[in-house]
């Protein structure tokens, strides 16, 4: 897992403070050699990215529904944040089998190669599934377009991703000890940087929750609900805190994030109760305290309100 560090709310750049936080948990990747003509489909992989590299020769993404066939070469790097399923193949009449139903070659627990093709023009690329394993992870996720493509040779930070690209690449095809640790390091890096090539450059004005981390005042709200989840905030303390009028706020609030201020922050609190629930271990007492509820009973009705399920079934699940 590549973990940058605790979200920073108390920064002056909410969204930077973001940015530079992110935490990724991965859960596989795959080394392709694959030879022309080949297709693949990827599937479904709710709550995870998909990310591609391309370190030699080409082919092209179709995400259905999505956008329009984006072709893809040395240097490009994509996402598909929210993953879905999608093709990738050399041409338009290939059939594409489920790359889950191909033999792979299990090199490492979490690592895989994949050989499969028809012989001809080589393509080279990387490919994971990771998720971030953060609470405020998931409200960027659903913020994100279905794909984001960035090249190597077309960013500010050129040089960088095309160096870290040159260097998977060349421990990919050799993978000698300790290759694939540096593989999947700089493929989470590489994620995470294409993640802040986009942000940077596409949330300027962007409605919904990134636009508002934007907005100096709702921004400054925002932070003050995550940085605080316990303490009970009311819409007139959380207008004070962005030095707005009660009204002025709760209207500019919900104009750019979507929510109204105490709906998201219910929502905020349950999602970072499911988090601990998840993967802290905690009792309930704990949890119902860190998400500012006195009682289990009172953070329990919460939660089965917004979540759907009981606090005590999540806490069940993660433990099995």
């Amino acid at each position: 897992m590549v973990e940058t560090g605790r979200i920073d709310w108390t920064s002056e750049d909410p969204l930077g403070a973001v940015l530079h936080s992110l935490k990724l948990s991965g859960a596989f990747y795959c080394r392709s050699e694959l030879s022309a003509p080949w297709g693949l489909t990827m599937p479904p992989m709710p709550g995870c990215l998909w990310f591609h590299a391309v370190t030699r020769g080409g082919c092209t993404l179709e995400i259905p529904g999505g956008p329009e066939p984006l072709s893809l070469g040395p240097g490009d790097f994509v996402l598909v944040p929210r993953g879905e399923g999608h093709r990738l193949r050399t041409d338009e009449d290939v059939e594409t089998p489920v790359v889950t139903d191909l033999p792979h070659a299990i090199e490492e627990e979490r690592y895989a190669l994949l050989r499969y093709g028809g012989g001809g023009e080589p393509t080279s690329l990387v490919c994971g599934i990771v998720r971030l394993a953060d609470p405020v992870g998931q409200d960027l996720v659903e913020a994100l377009p279905p794909c984001i493509h960035v090249n190597a040779l077309g960013t500010p930070h050129a040089q960088w991703m095309q160096s870290s690209l040159q260097l998977m690449a060349l421990e990919a095809r050799g993978l000698s000890t300790g290759g694939e640790a540096i593989v999947t390091r700089l493929a989470d890096i590489l994620v995470i940087q294409a993640l802040r090539a986009w942000l940077e450059t596409e949330t300027e004005g962007r409605p919904g929750w990134l636009g508002a981390l934007r907005d100096p005042q709702i921004g400054r709200a925002l932070a003050c609900i995550h940085r605080e989840p316990a303490r009970s905030w009311t819409v007139a303390s959380l207008a004070s805190a962005s030095a707005m009028s009660r009204s002025g706020f709760a209207a500019r609030f919900t104009q750019l994030v979507g929510d109204a201020p105490l709906h998201y922050l219910t929502r905020a609190r349950m999602r970072l109760a499911r988090s601990l629930l998840e993967d802290a271990g905690l009792d309930l007492a704990t949890v119902a305290d860190r998400v500012g509820y006195q009682s289990e009973a009172a953070f329990s009705r919460a939660f089965k309100r917004s979540v759907g399920v009981s606090p005590g079934a999540v806490r069940r699940g993660a433990a099995e």
